[in-house]
């Protein structure tokens, strides 16, 4: 469920704005390992200070679980002023009608695999759909965003793909980026639409998303401080596997890695693939695509067998 957070209504959602950066800051820093800027647990950069329209994703409980920003691109925005090196010396696009979209993440601690309401794949498409709608609605034509091979990937699998891209890709940090463009069209919309089973209105009206978020926050105050504190050490955990554990346990960021790995279509594909895994390496549990790819074998064996085990 969507709420556009811009400088109009701001001041409404103080807190929710609050609980994104800390997923900003979860994602980017702790989980990909980006040189970002975080303090107190709080992910934020210069452009967030120039009034940019945040779609953010609440769940059922009330809780962030994903969020993209949304900027224009007539003033400073990080393609012309962070990574301009992509456009192979072309000037940035500066238009009323085209926006900047960046800082895309979800909650891969809370969310599961498959194609479900509370998972990856649902809320990757549901923040899409509605930053598409809201700038759509606004009279923006098309989006541009820079992004890595998995990424690109993972868009065109989902009826999300990029109808052109600027410049050229190139190597950033431990992967390659690439400067991409979307149309703001109800062609693309209704596309991703179908491939989520997305039929509803994802927008929450403001009052509803202030409520739900607010149930929430007294729903956390009201649970004794002891629980309170073996659930976040239950959410920072990083969950390792036990040493003599002979099915592993296989986490929502592993089952998406080895997801890209198993359905890369070419050699550049495997490569970039590879590249995710070696650096969430530290989350992961391991720096091998292959080994990654056994974890995730051993476990549907293990799931089977259990599956088994209860029908008899």
């Amino acid at each position: 469920m969507i709420i556009v957070i811009d400088a109009l209504n701001k001041h409404r959602f103080q807190g929710v704005l609050d609980e994104m950066h800390k997923l900003r800051a979860r994602v980017f820093q702790g989980r990909l390992g980006w040189d970002v800027t975080v303090r107190d647990g709080r992910e934020a950069d210069v452009f967030d200070s120039l009034d940019p329209a945040h779609v953010v994703c609440l769940d059922a409980d009330g809780d962030v679980v994903g969020c993209m920003r949304l900027l224009q691109t007539t003033g400073p925005h990080m393609l012309s002023d962070v990574f301009n090196d992509l456009l192979d010396g072309e000037p940035p696009l500066r238009s009323s009608r085209i926006w900047e979209a960046t800082r895309f993440c979800v909650d891969t601690a809370k969310l599961g695999g498959g194609k479900t309401r509370n998972s990856i794949s649902y809320v990757t498409s549901e923040v899409m759909i509605g930053a598409f709608e809201y700038a759509r609605e606004a009279g923006v034509l098309d989006a541009v965003a820079v992004i890595d091979p998995v990424m690109n990937r993972v868009m065109i699998r989902s009826a999300n793909a990029p109808c052109d891209y600027l410049g050229s890709p190139k190597p950033m940090g431990k992967v390659t980026a690439m400067a991409a463009l979307m149309d703001c069209s109800e062609d693309r919309i209704q596309a991703i639409r179908d491939f989520a089973e997305i039929r509803h209105d994802v927008f929450l009206t403001e009052d509803s998303a202030e409520e739900l978020f607010q149930r929430n926050r007294a729903q956390q105050a009201s649970r004794p401080a002891a629980a309170r504190m073996s659930s976040n050490a239950k959410t920072e955990k990083a969950h390792p596997m036990p040493a003599k554990r002979k099915t592993p346990r296989i986490n929502a960021l592993q089952l998406y890695c080895c997801e890209q790995i198993l359905n890369a279509k070419s050699q550049s594909d495997i490569n970039a693939a590879q590249a995710l895994v070696e650096a969430l390496s530290d989350k992961l549990g391991t720096n091998s695509a292959a080994e990654l790819c056994r974890m995730t074998r051993a476990s549907a064996r293990g799931a089977r067998q259990s599956v088994l085990v209860a029908a008899k």
